[in-house]
């Protein structure tokens, strides 16, 4: 029987909305993006969909089941739809490092980035020493990332997974959470390399090239 399509309600300029699009597209789902005004998540009927009023959130009509929140999202999608193991392991120590890692980007890589990013380009007026706090979060979780794979080549087992994959559109981010022109990916030699090669994952450059195109067409003309 084939599958019907599933529903993510996705607000384009997030990074956590294209978390879940990416593995989407690494398990070829079928699925269709309604796209949200951030403006309009806090009111209903959004509200009713995802209480939170934030983005993103799935509806899959094949179990009747809608989720919110990105990583409990990601956590479905592979506990449902990767009976192959193409980007997950099922082996006992892999499968709780996968989880302890999904918890990691969920407590410290996004929040951090995502206070940063919001003192350095939205906040009303400056506070310096927010700034410098976040920043160094930043530099903190990317340090703890670097040391992570230094030994290996991904962050869990020895293949690419969900997990890896679920950092990816926060590192992106990283130029806005930092003063402009000090972000310098080259001290973090094992970082860069496991980023750079996410960045080439087709699943990772349709997301990105869909996100700009996206957000270009919201724009006010």
């Amino acid at each position: 029987m084939s599958l019907k399509p599933i529903v993510l309600y996705s607000a384009a300029s997030g990074p956590n909305s294209w978390k879940v699009a990416i593995i989407l597209k690494e398990l070829d789902l079928q699925y269709e993006t309604k796209y949200q005004d951030y403006r309009l998540l806090h009111q209903k009927p959004y509200e009713d969909i995802n209480p939170n009023g934030r983005a993103p959130a799935i509806h899959d009509p094949n179990t009747d089941l809608t989720l919110w929140e990105s990583n409990a999202c990601i956590e479905y999608l592979i506990m449902q739809y990767d009976k192959e193991r193409k980007i997950s392991h099922d082996t006992f120590s892999e499968k709780h490092l996968e989880k302890q890692y999904m918890y990691f980007q969920a407590s410290g890589q996004g929040p951090y980035f995502g206070q940063a990013a919001w003192f350095y380009q939205f906040h009303p007026e400056p506070v310096q020493s927010a700034k410098e706090r976040y920043a160094n979060e930043v530099k903190r979780v990317v340090a703890v990332l670097d040391g992570i794979l230094a030994s290996k080549k991904y962050i869990v087992g020895e293949r690419l997974t969900y997990v890896d994959l679920s950092y990816v559109m926060w590192n992106t981010f990283i130029p806005m959470c930092l003063e402009p022109g000090t972000w310098d990916i080259s001290a973090y030699p094992n970082f860069k390399r496991w980023h750079e090669e996410m960045l080439e994952r087709d699943s990772v450059k349709t997301a990105l090239k869909e996100r700009d195109s996206e957000m270009a067409a919201s724009q006010p003309h």
